[in-house]
């Protein structure tokens, strides 16, 4: 379905401690690691991150662990199933295993969520020796448990062997963003110590862990130092990054959620999420259809489009109301649910006309298109490479200087934005909506300050992000 506003966006309040960085992990290669030095204390500690996924379903992705051998080895994941998994192996048996139930698949990849892993095998209770809590919320339900005998140790944090972020026993990669990973070696402490409730809103939001005592293994990412994305704020060894770069840095974060291409939400077929869900790579004699995981319905919107690869300009870039077929994405439909600027001919496609106009430059692969939605004055621009196509001035409110008109009311009372290619060709998009994966050589920002984006930003237009949602939406 399509998704508006995710349910614990950690944003919806104001106040509160501000999250300002995140980092995003690409699913197939990277992650970080750091070898302990001296041995921690493997019968208690507590993990705890902030994580907004990728991927909706049909792949085991590694959130954290350690790997001593096949037979050795702590690691915490999602299944494919989508269900959290916690479990330690010693000798080649499990001396826990603990997966949530089915009634909390972590399915939405519009939504961040704080998970916290406690262990104190000194517990009397078996239950009470592995705890799991989920936006603050001690996990109950699990499809299956198997709880560790009582003081039994750990392969977690051990020293000698790398404990990794971002890719578990199997080599299975997460994709999607960490912010606020924090291990603390030593103590096992309460999800009270990572979030609170919003008084108002009811919505888990982080608070300040820095002054929280890590011990002799344990580490606070909080990804601030772009040159640096493993630094351990904590002052302690750094984690050794992998297949990371200064773009994986983000603002996209549990206090400021961002849009994405929302894999929940397309038709395709055989085309390739990665970059948390940032790139899209169709490949040969596909279709391909995608829009954005937060929609709106009022306000002033800018985000852009880079074609890294063309198939023969066949790109379709705009919005679109209501995807009830692939067919409801095509300029070509004769209906309104897509507004589109075509890369082969530079025609775009309005409302609910079948015919095309012929309106602005081609484009195809190495440009930028830049999208500019007026939904106050109810209008539409397009750029290429910085400039408005057709004289366009987003500025120019009701009188809509070069403009595409949308219609007032949409078919679901919002807008999505929307991306396609229906010809058949190999094409990779990349969607910046305030986090680009591409370089940027110029950085612009919108009037809060928020995004980061290769062209400038119309005045009055905001990145389509939580924070900018609740001010503007």
């Amino acid at each position: 379905m399509p998704l508006i506003l995710p349910g614990n966006v950690g944003s919806a309040t104001a106040g509160g401690f501000n999250v300002a960085n995140s980092c995003r992990f690409d699913g197939s290669s990277a992650y970080m690691h750091k070898t302990p030095g001296s041995a921690g204390n493997t019968k208690l500690w507590t993990w705890s991150a902030w994580i907004k996924k990728s991927l909706p379903d049909g792949a085991d992705l590694g959130i954290f662990g350690q790997y001593i051998d096949a037979n050795n080895f702590f690691r915490i994941r999602y299944r494919s199933d989508q269900r959290l998994q916690v479990d330690n192996y010693t000798s080649g048996s499990a001396t826990f295993s603990v997966i949530l139930g089915s009634n909390n698949e972590h399915r939405d990849i519009s939504a961040w969520y704080n998970l916290v892993v406690a262990y104190d095998s000194a517990q009397g209770t078996d239950s009470n020796r592995v705890k799991i809590y989920v936006n603050g919320v001690l996990q109950t339900v699990f499809q299956a448990a198997t709880y560790p005998s009582q003081n039994v140790v750990t392969t977690l944090p051990v020293d000698g062997t790398p404990i990794e972020l971002g890719r578990t026993t199997d080599s299975q990669f997460f994709n999607g963003y960490f912010a606020e990973v924090v291990l603390i070696d030593g103590t096992a402490l309460a999800p009270t110590s990572f979030g609170e409730f919003d008084s108002n809103s009811n919505i888990w939001k982080p608070i300040d862990v820095s002054g929280l005592t890590f011990g002799t293994n344990g580490f606070y990412l909080d990804f601030e130092a772009s040159g640096n994305l493993g630094n351990d704020a904590n002052g302690g060894t750094d984690l050794t990054e992998v297949n990371l770069a200064a773009t994986d840095q983000t603002t996209d974060t549990c206090t400021n959620n961002f849009a994405t291409m929302n894999p929940l939400d397309n038709f395709y077929y055989g085309a390739t999420f990665s970059e948390g869900n940032l790139k899209l790579v169709q490949p040969s004699s596909t279709e391909c259809y995608t829009t954005s995981t937060i929609a709106v319905s009022s306000g002033k919107w800018y985000w852009e489009l880079k074609i890294t690869a063309s198939g023969s300009g066949k790109e379709f870039v705009g919005i679109v109301d209501k995807v009830a077929t692939a067919s409801d994405f095509s300029p070509y439909s004769g209906n309104s649910q897509a507004i589109s600027y075509y890369g082969s001919t530079g025609d775009s496609k309005a409302g609910s006309t079948s015919t095309n106009s012929s309106w602005g430059a081609t484009f195809g692969a190495g440009d930028i298109i830049g999208v500019a939605l007026d939904l106050d004055n109810n209008k539409l621009y397009f750029s290429k490479n910085g400039t408005w196509q057709d004289s366009g001035d987003p500025t120019s409110g009701s009188t809509g200087t070069g403009a595409l008109t949308v219609p007032a009311s949409p078919a679901d009372g919002v807008w999505y934005a929307q991306f396609s290619n229906i010809h058949n060709t190999a094409s990779t998009f990349e969607i910046n909506f305030g986090n680009p994966t591409f370089s940027i050589s110029s950085g612009n920002a919108d009037d809060n300050s928020y995004g980061n984006f290769e062209y400038d930003v119309p005045a009055g237009y905001y990145a389509l992000c939580t924070k900018n949602l609740s001010e503007y939406g």
